[in-house]
Order: structure tokens, then sequence, then C-alpha cells
């Protein structure tokens, strides 16, 4: 038997769960730039003390960091992800993760039988897609933090600002009066304006980590504020008010459209469950799927019209506010 019908069903494979994996992790483009063209706007230059602070980093990296550095294509991005986790990662112990999956479901599925340009399609793709998932778990989990106790923050600021402290002095109470990330953000905001670092370049950095809309309006907010003048207390209020009414409508919309989700989830993942237990079950069953060439074009088929199905439907339910 040829290598090419193998071929075909891997590289089908590869597109179907690529398109898959988009619709995990599809990412906020629009918003993106739109947030990206506001910070060119109002946003800062980089400063002396920022480029003194990149330097004592570089230079804390380990071996491994620098390998890691080498070889993923774009390691500020992932570090930045890194970052909105949350916790101390480091490029180093991502990428000796990723390897360490990649090698060991490459071997299991060997083992099992599964040709090994299939089976190392497999651990590629779960090498890689399974420590993103995780991350992107994680940095979702606690944005949903962050957004939940901003707006208590930001009162907390107005009220702080009415009786008379300084903005800087409101951001240091609101650092150890509010638990979770938002007290870390505004904690790690607070300490680089007590090394010399300007407000509105910490609060850019505090941002960019996050990566949330709702942070950047409140950046964006202070900024205007302090070109144009006027009452920050109100602004902040309404800015609280609209945060809360920004949140009751995401909630809405989930709840909305939690049934063509739902369903979009199911008809994704239910194939390749039956199929992985059909095959635990009885692998001779399944066996012919990999060698009979009539059945890997219409595996191969079938998985890219699935994955274009249910890319379709995460389209559809899939809204910007």
């Amino acid at each position: 038997m040829t290598v090419l019908p193998q071929v075909l069903f891997a590289a089908a494979l590869g597109v179907g769960l690529l398109l898959m994996f988009s619709v995990v992790t599809g990412g906020r483009r629009t918003q993106n730039r739109r947030l990206e063209a506001i910070r060119e706007r109002h946003g800062s230059a980089q400063t002396v003390i920022e480029t003194k602070m990149n330097r004592v980093l570089a230079q804390r990296q380990t071996k491994l960091d620098s390998y890691a550095t080498r070889f993923i294509p774009n390691p500020d991005l992932l570090r930045r992800r890194l970052a909105m986790t949350g916790r101390s990662w480091t490029l180093g112990a991502y990428a000796g993760v990723c390897l360490a999956i990649v090698v060991l479901v490459a071997l299991v599925m060997i083992l099992y039988g599964l040709p090994i340009p299939l089976s190392l399609l497999l651990g590629l793709f779960l090498g890689i897609g399974l420590p993103h998932l995780v991350t992107a778990k994680l940095i979702k989990r606690r944005i949903a933090k962050f957004t939940a106790s901003f707006p208590d923050a930001i009162e907390l600021l107005v009220r702080g600002l009415r009786s008379g402290l300084p903005i800087a002095e409101t951001m240091t109470v609101v650092a150890g009066e509010v638990p979770g990330p938002v007290g870390v953000e505004f904690r790690a905001v607070s300490d680089k304006m007590k090394i010399g670092r300007s407000m509105d370049a910490a609060l850019q950095d505090a941002a960019d980590r996050l990566g949330t809309p709702e942070f950047q309006f409140f950046v964006i907010t202070l900024a205007i504020q302090r070109e144009t003048g006027g009452n920050l207390t109100e602004t902040l209020s309404n800015l609280a008010d609209v945060l809360r009414k920004r949140s009751q409508m995401k909630l809405k919309i989930k709840a909305m459209s939690s049934e063509a989700k739902a369903s979009a989830w199911i008809i994704g993942v239910l194939p390749f469950m039956v199929f992985g237990l059909i095959y635990f079950a009885n692998a001779h069953y399944i066996h012919p799927f990999f060698v009979d060439e009539r059945l890997m074009i219409a595996g191969s088929g079938g998985l890219v019209w699935l994955a274009l199905g249910v890319f379709i439907m995460s389209r559809m339910v899939s809204f910007e506010i």
C-alpha cells in the first residue's frame, strides 16, 4: 500500500483539528485592531527605565529560556500570554512541557499501532494545542475575575478622589483593599510609579498585560481627562456604570446563545469520542480506516466537512460587544 492515503488522511485530520482549534481559541481580531488604534492615539512612548528593566529581565533568562526564544516563532507574544495568566511561567518551562507531550503522545499512538505520520501529527497537535488551551483557560478565568471586580475598584477610586486623595494614593489604596487580580494589577502599577515610571506608561503596561477592553477604557479615560480636563470622579463613576451594563449584556448574550454553542460542541466532539471509544474497545474494527484507501479518503472528507460545519456554527453564535 502506498503512503499517499496516509498522508492525505493525516493532512485532512490536521486541517480539521486546526479549524476546530481556531473555533475554541479564536481571538478578537477586530477588537484588538480598535484597541491598537486607540493606543496609538493616546499611548506613551517607551522610556529609558523600561529599556533598563527589559535588559535586567533578559539577563535573568536561563539557557532553556534562550533556546525556547530562539525556536519559538513569536516569543514576545507567548511571553505576554504567560504573563496574562498571572503565573510565574517561563518560555523554557512552556516549551519543555510542549515537547514532552509531543513525544509521549507520539510514542503511545505508535505503540497502539497507528501509522508514524499520523502519530506524529497527533503528537504535534496535542503538544502545541493542549498547553495553549490550558493557558487560554487560565487567562479567561483571570480576566473574568478581573472584570467582575473592576467596577468596584473604580468606585473605590471615586470615593478616594472625593475624599481628597490624589489619584496615585488612591491606586495604592485599591491595591491593598481589593483582592484578586485587580489588587495585583493595581499593585504592579503603584510599584512601577514608585520607581519612576509615569502613570500613563504603568497603566498601559497593565493594559497590555491584561488584554481586556475594560481596563483599556479606564486607561483611555484617564488619558483623555488629563488632556482635556473635567470632573474625573464623575467620569470614573459613569465608566463604572457602563462596565456593569456591559457585563450584564454579555451575560444575556451568553444565555441566549448557550443552546447553539452546546449543539456545536456536541456535533464537534461526539464523532471523535465515539471513534476513540470504539478504537480502544475493538481496535480491529477501526483498523481498516488506517489501511484501506477508500476509508481514508472518506474519513478525510468527513473530517473536513465536520470542521467546516462547526466553524460556521461558531461564527454564527459569536457576538462582539
